[in-house]
């Protein structure tokens, strides 16, 4: 086995409930909700940190105990081995969350699936304007 194997077990772990505006902090957000995203993926979790510049690595098999319907979970190493800080914006993982929070609604992925939705609803609300509602007798 190669040497990443051993050192990725003591990476800081990152779900993507703990930014998921669309949880609650008793099912596990860990970041206010103005501040929160609506439901990141671990990809886009793991293209922010390559961003950021922090090592990460994607574990799709794993899952988040309280939510065990959504798979994945992203391993984010904050410190080299010398204790020096990969980012020095980053020190810890609440800045970590942060900082991926502010990162993935702009994440390139994300901007074209809502650039489709909004513009067939946008058509298709405006087809019948005020024409909804019960039918006299």
């Amino acid at each position: 086995m190669n040497g990443e194997v051993p050192n990725i077990k003591k990476w800081v772990v990152f779900y993507p409930v703990y930014i998921n505006s669309k949880k609650t902090v008793a099912e596990g957000r860990r970041i206010s909700l103005a501040k929160a995203c609506e439901n990141p993926t671990c990809a886009e979790i793991a293209d922010c940190c390559n961003h950021l510049k922090v090592p990460n690595a994607i574990e799709i098999d794993k899952a988040y105990p309280r939510d065990f319907m959504q798979r994945g979970r992203v391993r984010v190493q904050l410190k080299k081995e010398d204790g020096t800080l990969w980012n020095p914006a980053i020190s810890s993982r609440k800045q970590l969350m942060l900082q991926v929070a502010e990162l993935v609604p702009r994440h390139p992925g994300r901007t074209k699936k809502q650039e489709a939705p909004s513009t067939s609803s946008a058509a298709a609300g405006s087809s019948k304007p005020g024409k909804g509602g019960r039918k006299k007798r």
